[in-house]
């Protein structure tokens, strides 16, 4: 029997041995591609000064709270992150025993040629017995006790997966600040279209009362004979054509407030906002350059650089997996064949314990295709990683020439819009006169129309640059 024994032992730890020499080699990914960023001293609270003054109107204030209140994708966002905390509650405490209170109850009935059956009856004939201890067939079984199993992370695979969890909790929390931010861009971008909208609206209801007024003088003109039939149709036509623009105008400010409203999580209900005449100053220059610190704080850099690092934690994990696994099953309690006797305590006590180990071999193309996939997947997020890095480069780097640009551009607007509101004063006075035809006129005022909008627009794509960069910033 010993020989059989030491035989079968000896067999199992080659087995063992050879299983344990065949796992897979450790994960090698990619060289990172280094991105062209500014050198450090360039502050990065520099950037940040020029959003307070984005950010500094009450109005928008109270709307951004609102939304980080209210807004359903966000309140979804938390929950992903009570549910990954609560993973990592699994996964930290993974590695501690199980305790089981078990009450079981159960029989058997043995055959008369089987190892039990035979020894059953020779024990029931044997004079060294109580009456007690007599078998009954069939034979009932009865425990109540404490049941325990308890792996040993022998080769780190528990630690792996604590890790690989970890990093996904954090990796939520980053995911929800990167919807945070893109909420907060949200309502913000549409606050300024919204008091934009409200500008050109009161540009264009300022134009009806001179067209109007236009209007008016070339009736009395016609009535006296200096004007013609054509002149008041153009003329007429003319206030018409803004007077529509401006329906337009107050339909686009409905639906960005059905927009706006729908972004805070509430039904539609006016927008409180700064009145369009008190908020013309542009925000100050961005000093050119993009700070690194703050590329790399963005939170979809953070979260594709934690779901890499969870991925590469899946993949040791996915390694320990070709070792063997030691599993220690204790238990103690009262164990008998008759309800009767269970709880006679000493005699009915019964504890064990039993070390299992175990190490792959018929299901180790099972083991081998999870770690492929663990290996696929820490590629596909060293991939994502590395874009999320290049779209952080590209987003801010056109959100810097975005402000730049337009704010060059606004000095320039504004300058016509002067130049154009004098043409206009001009050409009324001349028309007065008889030294310029009422088509002069008309198109003076049209210019002059256009270019005001046209100013709002440039105005609007300053602050909307703004808002990009701090989206690409990665918030505050």
């Amino acid at each position: 029997m010993n020989k059989y024994f030491s035989s079968y032992a000896l067999y199992a730890a080659m087995a063992t041995i050879t299983v344990a020499c065949s796992t897979q080699k450790e994960l090698a990914l990619p060289e990172r591609v280094p991105v062209p960023v500014v050198p450090a001293n360039n502050n990065d609270t520099l950037s940040l000064a020029n959003f307070t003054q984005v950010f500094n109107d009450p109005n928008l204030r109270s709307l951004i709270d609102t939304a980080l209140r209210n807004n359903y994708d966000l309140l979804s966002a938390a929950q992903r992150v009570a549910t990954a905390q609560a993973n990592l509650m699994m996964a930290k405490n993974a590695w501690l025993p199980s305790l089981n209170l078990s009450l079981s109850a159960g029989v058997d009935k043995y055959s008369d040629y089987s190892l039990n059956g035979v020894g059953n009856y020779d024990t029931n004939l044997s004079p060294n017995i109580s009456k007690d201890q007599r078998i009954p067939g069939p034979t009932p079984e009865y425990f109540a006790g404490l049941r325990s199993s308890w792996e040993i992370d022998l080769w780190g695979k528990l630690k792996s997966q604590r890790q690989a969890t970890y990093a996904r909790f954090l990796a939520s929390e980053q995911g929800r600040r990167l919807l945070t931010t893109q909420i907060v861009a949200g309502v913000t971008g549409l606050y300024y279209e919204l008091t934009a909208m409200d500008n050109e609206l009161a540009i264009i209801q300022r134009n009806i009362g001179l067209q109007e007024t236009a209007v008016a003088t070339v009736h009395i003109q016609k009535a006296g004979g200096r004007a013609t039939e054509l002149a008041v149709q153009q003329f007429t036509a003319q206030l018409l054509s803004t007077q529509a623009l401006a329906f337009g105008v107050k339909q686009e400010i409905a639906s960005l407030e059905n927009q706006l409203n729908a972004l805070l999580g509430r039904f539609p209900q006016p927008i409180v906002r700064t009145v369009a005449k008190d908020a013309q100053a542009l925000p100050d220059a961005v000093q050119k350059g993009i700070p690194g610190s703050l590329l790399l704080q963005r939170p979809d850099v953070q979260q594709a650089e934690l779901e890499l690092a969870a991925s590469k934690a899946d993949v040791k994990a996915a390694r320990a997996a070709f070792l063997p696994g030691l599993t220690i099953t204790p238990y103690a309690g009262f164990n008998a064949f008759k309800a009767g006797l269970l709880f006679q305590s000493p005699a009915s006590i019964a504890w064990g314990a039993v070390g299992n180990l175990t190490a792959p071999i018929f299901n180790k193309k099972q083991i081998r295709a999870q770690y492929n996939i663990s290996t696929a997947n820490a590629y596909t997020a060293f991939y994502g990683y590395q874009q999320a890095l290049v779209n952080g480069y590209q987003e801010v780097a056109s959100a810097l020439n975005k402000v730049e640009n337009q704010r060059e551009a606004y000095t320039l607007k504004n300058k016509e819009v002067l130049v154009l509101q004098e043409a206009v004063s001009t050409a009324n006075l001349l028309f007065t006169t008889g030294y310029a035809n009422y088509l002069e006129v008309i198109t003076a005022q049209k210019n002059v129309l256009e270019a005001e909008l046209a100013l709002v627009t440039t105005r609007r794509n300053v602050y909307q640059g703004m808002v990009s960069l701090y989206r690409a910033l990665g918030g505050n």
